[in-house]
């Protein structure tokens, strides 16, 4: 997350339940910071010029276009009337694009968004909040700062909770922890919070055998065990000192990175995790730090997601539809 975000893009999937707690959250976040504010949404209604009759004309698919645009966009100009954006100017837009994930990278950039704003949603009721496709897609290919909106409870003074890796695990840029630590600070100043840090490693035992070895049981002596703690636990503290961050607020944690993140998260009270988006050149998709996508779907917290210095998305910069342009809510 920029020092100073200018702009924000709040990316609605679903016009007629759009989350509250993601509205709330972008309205305090851009109030705070003095933003302006855009809600948008990418028309997934079937394009008339593609479903219907080849005899249509070129007239009425423009209307019908028009028309359905139209409709976006009253419903998002009502989601601006909320209380909750008294005081944040906002502008609504809505976009005849494809796929969304596509059409918000889009947006995102045309727009020079210092943050965009997304919610996930039960996969079935009851359930977990979970993430979706569309959310994966943005972890992978939207190249600025990206706040999954999970929970619904209000930021009141959260613990920003940065997830680090010094040991550059899964090949992760070298400058990554240093723009996970900045990016927590800035977030924790924007709640009026205080940044902690998170590292979760395996025991040697773990790193020496590999996850699918069948070799023999190693026997680890205990002092290496803890030698080997002792180092991991010294290079997080340098990187937290560095960050102005105390001793009381650095959690280093032996065991899996998913339960022992989300114990950390509980623990904590937290807010907010940031994590990093990496790059696997072998499978050409992004991770989040050293963790699988379990982790993220295990955390009850809001994400930022923060990708490495240079990021280039592979997202056309040319929507597959033109779409109408934006309006203004005063």
């Amino acid at each position: 997350m920029p020092a100073r975000i200018r702009h924000m893009l709040v990316a609605i999937h679903d016009l007629r339940h759009a989350p509250r707690a993601q509205l709330r959250k972008a309205a305090s976040l851009a109030r705070t910071a003095g933003a302006s504010l855009e809600l948008f949404h990418a028309i997934d209604e079937p394009d008339p010029g593609a479903s219907w009759p080849e005899t249509a004309t070129a007239e009425f698919v423009t209307r019908r276009r028009a028309a359905i645009a139209a409709r976006s966009l009253r419903a998002l100009e009502r989601l601006a009337r909320d209380k909750a954006f008294r005081g944040v100017r906002v502008r609504c837009l809505a976009s005849w694009d494809y796929p969304p994930h596509e059409a918000i990278v889009r947006r995102a950039l045309a727009s020079r968004a210092g943050l965009v704003v997304a919610a996930t949603r039960h996969h079935v009721p009851g359930a977990r909040l979970l993430l979706r496709n569309t959310d994966w897609e943005l972890i992978r290919q939207c190249p600025v700062p990206l706040l999954l909106v999970k929970s619904s409870r209000d930021y009141q003074r959260p613990a920003i909770l940065a997830a680090v890796d010094p040991f550059h695990a899964h090949a992760r840029p070298a400058d990554l922890d240093a723009r996970l630590l900045a990016a927590g600070k800035s977030c924790a100043q924007l709640l009026h919070g205080k940044l902690h840090v998170f590292h979760a490693y395996m025991p040697l035992i773990n790193v020496a055998m590999g996850p699918i070895s069948t070799a023999p049981m190693l026997t680890i002596p205990p002092e290496m065990e803890d030698a080997h703690g002792v180092q991991i636990t010294r290079a997080i503290d340098r990187l937290a000192a560095g960050a102005g961050v105390p001793r009381a607020r650095r959690h280093v944690h032996m065991g899996d990175v998913a339960g022992e993140l989300a114990a950390a998260t509980r623990d904590t009270r937290a807010g907010v995790v940031v994590m990093g988006a990496v790059s696997r050149s072998a499978l050409k998709r992004l991770f989040i730090g050293n963790a699988a996508e379990r982790v993220l779907d295990n955390l009850e917290c809001d994400v930022l997601i923060i990708k490495p210095r240079g990021f280039k998305s592979t997202v056309s910069r040319r929507p597959a539809v033109a779409g109408p342009s934006p309006a203004v809510w005063r």
